[in-house]
Formats: C-alpha cells, sequence, structure tokens
C-alpha cells in the first residue's frame, strides 16, 4: 500500500462534547497567556501606524487575531499515522476551536478591566495608555469586555473549521490570507516596481490607498487572483493542469541540466533588470540582504554541511571589514608606519583572503577536538575575544579602538566607484560575489570533501572510523567559511564607509545562525530563502526592513520564529533531501515498519486499521 488513505481506517467524526477538555483549558490558557503577552509589549499599539486593508484591519489589530486563528487549529489537529485508525473530522473540531477561542478572548477581557482599573505603567515600562483604546475600539470599556469573546470564539472556530473544509477549499483559502498579506507587506517593493521606471501608476492607485495599505477594491482583487492561483495548484497537483513545476520536477538526465541552465540564466538576467527598475530604498534592501546572504552561504558550509555549531561566526566578518579599513582608509590607527601606501580595494581584497584563512585556522585549531555544546560555547567566546581586540588599547593604536575607522573609499572599478551613496552599485557587487560564493558552495558540496562533511556532520565517530580525516575537513570548514564571510565585510567596510567594534556584536552571529536554520541548512536555495524572508521583511541587527515597525520586537520575533523552526520544521522553509531524511529517519523508520504489519495483516485477513501483535 503506497498512501495513507488506502492503509488507515477512517472512523465516523465525533460529538461536539466529546473532547478532552484538559486539552481544551491548556491551550485556552495559552492563547490567552499569548494574547495578553502581545499586548502588554506594546505590539498592537506600535504595529498599529502599519496599514493592512484600509480602514478594515491594521498589522496591530493583525498581530492579536491570528493567534485565535492558529490556536484553534493546532488544539484540533492530531498526528496521523499510517496503518492506525483516526476519526473524521466535524463538529468536534470546530467546537474545540471555539473554545479555545472564547477562553483566550477571556483573557483579553480581564486584561481590559484590570488596564482600566489599575495603572500598570510602573511594572510594564513598555504599556500605553493607547493600548485600552485599541482593545476597546474607543467604544467603552463594556464593549471591549464583551467583543474580545466574541472575537475569540469566531477566530477559534474559523481556526478549527479549516480541519473540516476540503482541502481544495482550505488550499484556496491559504493562498487567498497569503496573497493579500504578501501583497500588503511588499507594498514599497511593488510601488517602486510599477512606479519608479515604468508608467503603471494607475495599477498601483487602484490596489493602494493613498496613504498605504490595500484599498478595498485593491483587496478584493488580490483575494480573487489568489484564491484562483491556489484552485491552479490543487489541479497541478492532481495532474488536471500541469504546472511548471510538477513539468521541472519530471526532468532527469539532460533534460534537467537544461533546464537548471535556463534558470540559472533567468535568475541572472531578473538580477541584473531587477535593480535598475527599483528606486534608492529597495535596492538598499536588496544590497543588505545580499550581505547577509553571503554571510549565511558561509555559515552554511560551517554548521549546514560540516555539522560544527560555530557561534563566533562574526568574527570573520570582522576580520574582513577591519582588514579592508585599515588598508584602505587614510584615517587607519596612528600606529601604522607612513610608509605602508594606502592600498586599492582589490590589492586588500587579496591580504583579507590571507588574514581570513589564518584566523579560520587560529579559531578552528583550537575547538577542532570539541564537539557540541562545548564546542560552540568556545567559538562564542572566540568571536567576542576578536571584538574586544578591536577595541582594546593594545591594538588601537592599529585598530582605532572605539573610534574605529573612518573615511574608507568606495571600490574604484575605474569607470564608476562603488559606495554607499549609490545602492544599486552595491547591490551589483554583492551579487557578483553572491554568485562566487553560489558556485563554490555548490561544487564543494558534491566534492569528495562536501560527502566528508557531510559524514561528519551525521556521526563524526563513524566518519573517523571510515578513514576520513576529520580533523582537516573541519578545519576546511572554517577556513572556506571565513573567506566567505570576509568578502561580506569587505564590502560591508565599502558601503558603509567605516567600522567600529561596534557593527560586529555577537548578535550577528545568532542573526546569521537564524537566517541559516529558517532557511534550511545544507540548501543553498534555503539559505537565500531565508535571507530574503527574515532580513528583507524584518530587518538585520541594525539593518530596517520592509516593515520597519517591527524593529523593537524583531528579536522576539526572531526567538519566538527560531523555536518553532527547531520543534515543528527542523529541516527549514527550503529543505534539504539529504538533511530532511537525516532529522525524520525515525518517522521513516515508523512509517515503513507500520507499512510493512499493515501488508502482513491484509494479506492474512485482518482489518486494516488494526495492527496485529509481534
Amino acid at each position: 500500500m503506497s498512501t495513507t488513505e488506502e492503509t488507515t481506517e477512517i472512523l465516523p467524526s465525533r460529538d461536539a462534547l466529546d473532547q478532552d477538555w484538559r486539552k481544551v483549558g491548556n491551550h485556552g490558557l495559552l492563547l490567552g497567556l499569548a494574547l495578553i503577552f502581545v499586548s502588554l509589549a506594546n505590539m498592537p499599539v506600535s504595529l498599529d501606524t502599519r496599514t493592512i486593508i484600509e480602514p478594515l484591519l491594521s498589522m496591530g489589530y493583525l498581530s492579536l487575531i491570528w493567534i485565535p486563528v492558529v490556536m484553534g487549529f493546532v488544539v484540533s489537529s492530531e498526528k496521523v499515522l499510517e496503518g492506525i485508525a483516526y476519526h473524521d473530522k466535524g463538529a468536534r473540531e470546530v467546537a474545540a476551536g471555539g473554545l479555545v477561542g472564547l477562553i483566550g478572548g477571556l483573557g483579553l477581557s480581564l486584561l481590559v478591566i484590570l488596564l482600566d482599573t489599575f495603572n500598570l505603567r510602573d511594572p510594564l515600562v513598555n504599556w500605553s495608555p493607547a493600548l485600552l483604546e485599541l482593545l476597546h475600539f474607543d467604544n467603552g470599556i463594556g464593549f471591549g469586555v464583551v467583543i474580545w469573546p466574541v472575537i475569540g470564539s469566531g477566530l477559534g472556530l474559523f481556526g478549527g473549521a479549516l480541519h473540516v473544509l476540503p482541502s481544495v477549499a482550505r488550499t484556496v483559502v491559504g493562498w487567498i490570507v497569503g496573497a493579500v498579506l504578501v501583497v500588503a507587506v511588499f507594498e514599497t517593493v511593488i510601488m517602486d516596481l510599477l512606479t519608479e521606471r515604468l508608467p503603471f501608476e494607475f495599477i498601483t492607485d487602484w490596489f493602494y490607498f493613498i496613504r498605504g495599505g490595500l484599498s478595498q477594491q485593491g483587496a478584493i482583487t488580490v483575494a480573487i487572483i489568489g484564491g484562483a492561483l491556489g484552485y491552479l495548484r490543487v489541479l497541478g497537483q492532481r495532474g488536471v493542469v500541469p504546472t511548471p513545476v510538477q513539468n521541472y520536477k519530471q526532468l532527469a538526465g539532460p533534460e534537467r541540466a537544461r533546464a537548471n541552465t535556463l534558470v540559472i540564466i533567468a535568475c541572472g538576467i531578473a538580477t541584473a533588470i531587477l535593480p535598475l527598475l527599483l528606486g534608492r530604498i529597495t535596492n538598499e534592501l536588496l544590497a543588505n540582504v545580499g550581505l547577509f546572504v553571503l554571510l549565511a552561504l558561509g555559515l552554511n558550509i560551517v554548521v549546514g554541511l560540516a555539522g560544527i555549531l560555530d557561534l563566533g561566526y562574526v568574527a570573520f566578518f570582522a576580520v574582513g571589514g577591519y582588514a579592508t579599513a585599515i588598508l584602505t582608509s587614510p584615517n587607519r590607527g596612528e600606529s601604522w608606519p607612513d610608509w605602508m601606501p594606502q592600498s586599492h580595494w582589490f590589492v586588500a581584497l587579496i591580504v583579507v583572503i590571507l588574514f581570513a584563512i589564518l584566523t579560520g585556522l587560529f579559531i578552528g585549531a583550537p575547538v577542532i577536538r570539541m564537539r557540541g555544546d562545548y564546542l560552540a560555547i568556545v567559538t562564542l567566546g572566540f568571536g567576542e575575544i576578536i571584538r574586544l581586540l578591536f577595541l582594546s588599547d593594545w591594538l588601537g593604536g592599529y585598530t582605532g579602538g572605539a573610534q574605529g575607522v573612518t573615511n574608507i573609499p568606495g571600490v574604484d572599478l575605474g569607470f564608476v566607484e562603488i559606495k554607499g551613496t549609490d545602492p544599486r552599485a552595491v547591490f551589483y557587487l554583492v551579487a557578483v560575489f553572491c554568485a562566487i560564493a553560489i558556485y563554490v558552495s555548490w561544487r564543494l558540496e558534491n566534492s569528495r570533501l562536501g560527502r566528508a562533511w557531510m559524514a561528519i556532520r551525521e556521526d563524526e565517530s563513524v566518519a573517523e572510523a571510515m578513514g576520513i580525516n576529520t580533523v582537516n575537513a573541519k578545519l576546511m570548514a572554517f577556513v572556506v567559511g571565513a573567506v566567505l564571510a570576509s568578502f561580506s565585510g569587505a564590502i560591508f567596510a565599502a558601503k558603509v564607509g567605516s567600522v567600529f567594534p561596534t557593527s560586529f556584536i555577537i548578535l550577528v552571529s545568532i542573526v546569521i545562525l537564524v537566517v541559516v536554520i529558517v532557511g534550511g541548512m545544507g540548501n543553498i536555495l534555503g539559505v537565500i530563502a531565508g535571507a530574503a524572508v527574515l532580513i528583507g521583511v524584518l530587518g538585520g541587527p541594525k539593518q530596517p526592513g520592509l516593515l520597519a515597525e517591527f524593529s523593537e520586537f524583531k528579536l522576539l520575533i526572531y526567538g519566538a520564529l527560531l523555536i518553532f523552526m527547531m520543534l515543528k520544521r527542523p529541516e527549514g522553509l527550503v529543505p534539504n533531501v539529504r538533511r530532511t531524511r537525516e532529522l525524520h529517519q525515525d518517522e521513516f523508520l515508523q512509517d515503513a515498519w507500520l507499512r510493512s504489519q499493515v501488508d502482513a495483516d491484509e494479506e492474512d485477513g485482518a482489518p486494516s486499521g488494526e495492527v496485529a501483535p509481534a
């Protein structure tokens, strides 16, 4: 038997009152606490300035209403194992979602009463008086107390009802919601693309409100388009309408290689043309995303391929930035001899690569025998040591100490000088180095060294027993990752025009690691997707994203997203096939065992929903 439906018995749906009341109560309390936490963090008030659909929905209210929907869906979810009977979805799931939403809404009602009765400004410094007005919709305390249980139960019912909807309707609804959110979030990029160089203002006037956010007719149009695309996706999955993705997956051999070449050429053309159609703000955003893609590609080799948890990766970034700054700037530390000339950026880049190699060996050699948590802690320490060395008085005469290095020139190509005042040129420079990093990563992944890295990642002891020189392989991972990070540091120094020790805090390492984990460890496309989603939308440690309103909450979101990905989808947004099999090996083995048991039971005449005793 090849599918779950063929090997699993589906039992009738259960009654609405046949609930696991403890589970419902726990999820309801968790929902109430989540809503109260988000409210007291002042997220609804801070995000209320960003409009999603004018005048119906803002990002502030969206930060609250999505939680009951998700919790209503989660409380009704159950993992279906192959060969094990399960109940059909029905009134029980809808009622569970509604009850959870009701309990969560009562939590917000309690918060409204507390905010109106007590002054919480002293213990909760982030609380704003505007929160109370937002929670009762400017209609009085009584309205706020009554309306949130109604809203919570309705949203929870919707979340539970998603289980009851046919798969076609569920997919269409998901695409509608996703399309509206994506078009609203990417408003800046779409406006730039359609109005900066192209005469399509009439399209943006139709879709967007004059003060920001989707207009009502624009939201309806986007919803219709999103629903149609979702339905086409369902037809494509069922083989009714062939989709380009499915046609691509069916290719093999020379045809697949030819298709890959065409995709690479198309991506290159898009990368070359797209910045010409965008404005300064969007090009600056793309340049920042490219810098983090370059950093993440290097860390992907260290963590994703070799399995070395390096929390001090920012040290290599700092070495690249400071080495470039010292070699190219006339304002370097006063201890440098006068006879040492100011170098061209490309000449400095050669020295930067040498420094990066030495730094990779310097950090990698002492920790090469360590594993797990010990390795992570020691690399974290080395990252801080490098930053403090640049800040110290000992090297202050060379690195400028706390004053850093300023007046760093751009990249002089003869016909143009690339510097931070021209974000489009910076993006092209970043794109060239990203292409080099992608090619190097791809070649290494499929090489003998890459297979050695993956063997070490899976089980270092077994890899060593099989004859792999784990010391050399891990040192090579450190060196390659250091070189790629130094490229990003060199470009960063020329782009910003100054470097300071505060530019290379440990938070940069954490953010890059989150990008790799969320995108998909061991997968080049996953790393690019992770950087585009996280850095492009939320922004980096000090770089703004499309949602600048999230600047004070980005670390909270990074942490929550990292926990979710580790628990629910450790393989990332764009998973690597080999990595997915490693992470879900136990599930594959269990399904294979159950499948063999079910096949044996059917051959013996036993019901398909029961597993015969061993």
